[in-house]
């Protein structure tokens, strides 16, 4: 079964993320008071806001969880968006890291929100990136809320599954 993903979200809402991404309080802020404060949620995903994955699990928004874990590289996370989301996400994800051929096909297909979404979220991740390695930078073990919250909303999606073949079975 394939989510739609980002693309469900009308383009002022998406310029608002963009904006978000890069750093605009005043945008957030629109997004948190407004219809979808799970993509103010998701901005912070994407600048390693643990408390922000967090509230993207325990509020049925894991999609936009795993998305941002894409747009960090995670190998995993990816295949899931390739599994589950539509082709856009994927590209955004990929085009989030420089990937050229990714890059091309959201030119191709006109989507240049998301080419504006992959900048910022590039931008931001090349940012964190260069904190991330100076020398003088404590690492206390990352994302473990996330990671809690990623394994619990897996059992969950496993035990649904399950029930759901079982009623199917029954019928």
């Amino acid at each position: 079964m394939c989510m739609k993903g980002l693309e469900q979200y009308d383009v002022k809402h998406l310029l608002a993320l963009v904006k978000c991404v890069e750093g605009r309080t005043d945008f957030f802020r629109v997004l948190v008071e407004g219809p979808h404060p799970e993509l103010a949620a998701f901005s912070n995903a994407i600048r390693g806001d643990d408390d922000a994955m967090v509230w993207l699990f325990k509020h049925n928004f894991a999609w936009l969880a795993i998305l941002s874990n894409a747009c960090d590289g995670d190998e995993k996370a990816m295949a899931w968006v390739q599994r589950n989301l539509t082709k856009v996400n994927m590209m955004y994800a990929l085009a989030a890291r420089r990937n050229i051929p990714a890059v091309k096909w959201l030119l191709s297909h006109r989507l240049e929100i998301f080419l504006m979404l992959a900048r910022e979220t590039e931008k931001f991740l090349d940012y964190q990136d260069k904190e991330y390695t100076w020398p003088y930078v404590m690492h206390f073990g990352g994302h473990v809320r996330a990671a809690e919250e990623l394994t619990e909303w897996k059992k969950q999606q496993e035990h649904d599954k399950e029930r759901q073949q079982q009623d199917a079975a029954e019928c």
